[in-house]
């Protein structure tokens, strides 16, 4: 069974702390605001079995910068 409440990021800066983030709703395209920035992650057809269910895999495409 599918858990579409949470997602699995893969890929991105090592450093990133949660690789299990909330996903209100199944959306294309991810954007985590991390170090001064944005590390977008797009979804996939592949799930991955975790200790909180089988979730949807979200993978590093690009980081954008905050203007400041």
């Amino acid at each position: 069974m599918t858990n579409a409440t949470k997602a699995v990021l893969e890929g991105g800066p090592e450093d990133l702390p949660d690789r299990i983030v909330p996903l209100t709703t199944p959306v294309p395209d991810l954007k985590i605001p991390f170090r001064g920035g944005y590390e977008h992650f797009k979804a996939t057809t592949r799930h991955q079995e975790t200790a909180e269910g089988q979730l949807p895999i979200y993978e590093w495409w690009e980081r954008t910068e905050i203007p400041g």
